[in-house]
């Protein structure tokens, strides 16, 4: 059914069942979601059976606590639990514990809420220290009702800061710590905590959800209507829990952007993308938070309800189609984490939550083999932080299980477009390259909270080279964001001036103007759109992918805040900043990545830097420039930038090496850098902690046209041999980027401009991305719509002409003069890319 009729869901219904993934039609993405199943009546809730599910998620069952797997979890319980009753010992007037002066401060509001849910989770985990502890309960219940009588519960003194610690942050401990507290105590903290909590969902509708609330989308919707199915079973209220299942059923449905419901970007695409806020690439955060609470949800109404139908399997092809190609080696990607790119949290602990829930969804699905074999394959997770002891356990059995193999979910070689998100992801044993593109569709980068502070750059073609072996936190994470100038990000063009943060800027975390007409405050539309997560102007940005081979492009941009600067629609005193300009492609193949770059400019006067590459280690690691000049003559760091034919960094401490081979003669300046900055330089609320790294940066000044391939684990001998070929640039201008691979038989272009061009031997009608590979008497032609405007794409295939052996729906070959033409209709295809294989 369509995602139209799946918003029109009466209660209950929706968390029921799931449509089978169904063959898109002809020219749009494939589109899953819940169906209606049944009468309009709700369901009748077993509110008994909800509320123990709830507690043995979160507390554990003594049959689960018992395993030794879980008893590092119920000390750290415990422990917390002993933490925060002394903390409580030791407050001070205004607080319920010492440090937290609560008035004016929501995240300490948040926090002792937090601190409270931690004491009472430790009184009910059986097994732990404190299990049955009445006083240390009944301390909860008292903290619950003199934070409400204080601090809660006058909506007129309330609702200040993040209105995400009011709405969903703060009822989230709140419906936890009263479903773990004994009845006799949370009797009469339940109906005031309720209509408190409703009162404050000020972004919704009447005290609910409001599926047409920009707040009430993707994670989000997940997380409230998770609390509010809680709520609901404490006061047993089947319409609450009913209400609250068939919103959040909304989410299991994939976006649609030709028939947005509700006006809703916020979700799971058809290519595996996952967007939040509207616009930003955020799989690794919201993405990783909106799984876990729906995988919890199936929990949570295990005989509750008449059964999740097939849910479960749409959470499935989330964790094949769009989380599994983005974690490498246990790393998740940074393309994909937002501002979160700046917290101290590593890429190894975002790990723990999807870990915990593919565990858990083991128990839903019908073959979960799969999943078992990639709970295998990747490093062990640092258990005590799942949340669930239950989800420990489980993990636990499938680790210890020798019946069970370790198995990627991804093959050794595979090329993702996730065109919805402008995101591009390229692996191959020994390495994975990941690229962060932006346009009118996908913010340039995510700024909010006073965190991810100097992001200009990161949606401007940045990518990430991650090789086997390496501990990606000593390559990548916050410290790559704080030791690495912001304009010198690996792929980034960016014009050479200094830019300030928006705390240096305005003296506050936001632009502040409450009486420009565009109403500035902290989470408004146009805070969103101008200052927290600006888009960018160009519409050119994706790509397409043939078997495991890709390329991509993007004509970069200024953001729409520049843009509306100069047209007078902004303040006198709000800053914006003008882009550099630059045409740029990729090509993904086996043993390297080959980059263009074409109509580069500073504008404005300014002189522009792109960056071949910048990346970090240990001070002490030995790390060694190796290369060679055009003239055939050896090159070593030092001196003026250089034409250089190829370019080795190599860390022999940690036995990885990246080559760089230059397919023009620009010069390059290459060297080694110790940096020290503290972590606080990305992130208001990071600790102020010092770090120093040995930062190696790799650039080529100025205009013009530019090209060059990464190799990864490459030797010297591998890089010289790049002299006789295989790869050739066939074309590199504003119009027309190409490149051939002689050894694998490809061809592959992006055409930018209208009309037919001319890409080597193939004559393309742009704007288009095309991969033509030859082997034998077979010839593969994939072709994409990068701006996903145009109705259709083509390209002509010289030679004699060629037959069908298969092609995808929507794509249609024919005899033309001088060849086969090979078109796709692209039309509502939403980037996705068209196949043919011919004869």
């Amino acid at each position: 059914m369509s995602r139209r009729q799946v918003l029109t869901l009466v209660p209950a219904t929706g968390l029921l069942a799931v449509a089978a993934p169904a063959r898109a039609a002809t020219t749009g993405p494939v589109m899953t979601g819940p169906v209606m199943t049944g009468t309009a009546a709700a369901q009748a809730i077993d509110h008994a059976r909800l509320l123990a599910n709830s507690v043995a998620i979160l507390a554990g069952t003594p049959e689960v606590n018992a395993r030794p797997e879980v008893a590092g979890k119920l000390a750290a319980i415990a422990g917390t639990a002993r933490q925060r009753l002394t903390a409580m010992d030791q407050a001070g007037d205004g607080e319920l514990f010492a440090g937290l002066a609560l008035g004016t401060d929501d995240v300490n509001l948040r926090l002792a809420y937090q601190y409270l849910y931690e004491i009472a989770l430790a009184t009910r985990a059986p097994g732990s220290a404190l299990e049955g502890d009445a006083a240390a309960a009944r301390r909860v219940a008292d903290g619950l009702a003199w934070l409400h009588e204080r601090y809660f519960g006058d909506q007129s003194a309330g609702y200040y800061g993040n209105w995400h610690n009011w709405e969903i942050g703060i009822p989230t401990h709140v419906s936890r710590t009263l479903a773990l507290l004994p009845e006799e105590l949370r009797g009469e903290l339940t109906a005031p905590y309720i209509a408190s909590m409703d009162a404050y969902l000020r972004n919704g509708k009447d005290g609910d959800v409001d599926l047409d609330s920009r707040f009430h989308t993707g994670a989000n919707l997940a997380d409230i209507t998770a609390n509010r199915i809680l709520q609901g079973a404490l006061t047993g209220d089947d319409a609450r829990v009913n209400k609250a299942i068939a919103d959040q059923s909304t989410v299991f449905a994939t976006i649609d952007p030709y028939n947005l419901q509700h006006g809703n970007t916020d979700g799971y695409y058809a290519d595996g993308s996952f967007i939040q806020h509207h616009s930003v690439a955020y799989t690794g955060s919201y993405g990783r938070a909106l799984l876990t609470r729906v995988v919890q949800t199936l929990n949570m109404l295990q005989g509750v309800t008449s059964g999740s139908g097939d849910l479960p399997s749409v959470v499935y092809r989330w964790i094949t189609d769009g989380f599994a190609p983005l974690i490498f080696e246990g790393w998740m990607m940074e393309i994909v984490k937002g501002r979160a790119v700046s917290r101290t949290a590593s890429g190894y602990t975002d790990l723990n939550v999807v870990v915990e829930a593919i565990a858990d969804l083991t128990e839903h699905v019908e073959d979960a083999l799969p999943l078992k074999k990639y709970l295998k394959f990747l490093p062990a997770a640092d258990t005590t932080a799942f949340v669930s002891p239950g989800s420990i356990a489980r993990y636990a059995a499938v680790r210890a299980d020798a019946s069970i193999p370790a198995a990627d979910l991804n093959p050794p070689a595979r090329s993702v477009a996730f065109n919805a998100m402008d995101r591009t992801v390229h692996r191959r044993p020994g390495y994975a390259f990941a690229l962060a593109r932006s346009s009118e569709r996908i913010s340039k980068y995510e700024y909010m909270s006073g965190e991810n502070l100097m992001p200009w750059f990161q949606g401007d073609g940045a990518y990430y080279l991650y090789l086997s072996g390496e501990d990606q936190g000593q390559v990548y994470g916050v410290d790559y964001y704080t030791t690495v100038s912001p304009y010198r990000l690996a792929g980034v063009t960016a014009p050479v001036e200094e830019r300030r943060t928006v705390p240096e800027l305005y003296g506050r975390l936001w632009y502040e103007n409450p009486d420009h007409p565009l109403n500035f405050t902290s989470s408004s539309e146009s805070q969103n759109t101008y200052v927290y997560f600006p888009r960018g102007e160009n519409a050119f940005s994706g790509g397409a992918t043939l078997g495991a081979y890709g390329v991509a492009g993007m004509v970069q941009s200024d953001d729409v805040a520049y843009t509306a600067k100069q047209q007078g629609l902004l303040p006198d005193d709000f800053v914006a900043y003008r882009n550099a300009r630059a045409t740029k492609s990729w090509f993904m193949f086996d043993d390297e990545i080959v980059v263009l770059a074409a109509d580069v400019a500073g504008q404005g006067g300014r002189d522009v830097v792109t960056t071949v590459d910048s990346r970090i280690a240990a001070p002490g690691d030995a790390v060694t420039l190796t290369g060679e000049r055009w003239d055939g003559r050896g090159w070593r760091p030092g001196g003026a930038a250089t034409p250089l034919r190829w370019l080795r960094y190599a860390n022999g401490t940690r036995r990885t090496s990246i080559g760089y081979v230059f397919l023009d003669r620009r010069p390059v300046a290459a060297g080694l850098e110790t940096v020290t900055r503290s972590r606080r330089v990305v992130r208001t609320g990071n600790p102020d902690t010092a770090v120093t790294k040995n930062v190696f940066t790799a650039t080529i000044a100025g205009e013009g046209e530019l090209a060059y391939a990464l190799v990864p684990n490459a030797t010297e001998d591998a890089l010289r041999r790049y002299a006789r070929g295989p790869v050739s640039v066939l074309a590199n201008n504003r119009h027309v980027q190409a490149v051939r691979h002689q050894k694998l038989g490809i061809i592959a272009c992006n055409v930018f401009s209208k009309g037919p061009r001319q890409a080597g031997r193939l004559l393309v009608d742009g704007p288009a991305s095309v991969i033509v590979r030859e082997s034998g008497r077979r010839t593969s032609v994939a072709l994409s719509d990068p701006t996903m405007k145009r109705d259709r794409v083509s390209v002509v295939v010289p030679g004699r002409p060629l037959r069908v052996a298969e092609a995808d729906e929507g794509v249609t070959v024919r005899r033309v003069p001088g060849g086969t033409l090979v078109q796709a209709t692209t039309r509502h295809a939403y980037g996705r890319t068209f196949t043919a294989t011919l004869r």
